[in-house]
């Protein structure tokens, strides 16, 4: 058995597969997560037998964190797959995540806040070299981290 870490919050869409904790294939697609993991997964699951799926569950994109909910909670109840998921910060080192504006999420302890920033800061995302599962939950809901904005 395989699991499977998605990173899907933006582009390009990552998918790392690892075998007893160890990244051994690394996925990745250009495309918008709608279009990138049908494709990404019809790949994978023809060479992979996954245990399980981790995501990051935001803060980010509102899309790109619903599709990547939706599909992957559907894949997991297919394949009898676990559903595990961390927020964002734990992809990026925890940097602070553009909001909207000049506003950033930032991770304070166990809070998360929006902070504003004058100057843009980067925050790419990573796989972990190495899978630790236990630092994942089972509360794989999706965080928004703010309401809709309009």
């Amino acid at each position: 058995m395989h699991d499977a870490v998605v990173i899907a919050l933006t582009t390009p869409i990552v998918v790392g597969i690892y075998k007893d904790g160890e990244l051994v294939e690394r996925y990745e697609s250009a495309k918008q997560s709608s279009d990138s993991l049908p494709e990404l997964f019809e790949t994978i699951l023809k060479k992979y037998t996954l245990g399980n799926l981790v995501y990051a569950k935001g803060p980010g994109s509102f899309m790109a964190i619903k599709i990547a909910y939706l599909y992957l909670k559907t894949l997991s109840i297919v394949l009898g797959s676990r559903l595990l998921a961390a927020d964002a910060f734990y992809f990026n080192g925890n940097r602070p995540l553009k909001a909207v504006g000049k506003l950033y999420f930032v991770k304070m302890a166990d809070t998360i806040k929006t902070q504003k920033f004058e100057t843009p800061v980067e925050a790419d995302f990573s796989l972990p070299s190495h899978l630790h599962l236990n630092d994942f939950s089972d509360d794989a809901l999706p965080y928004y981290g703010i309401g809709a904005v309009g």
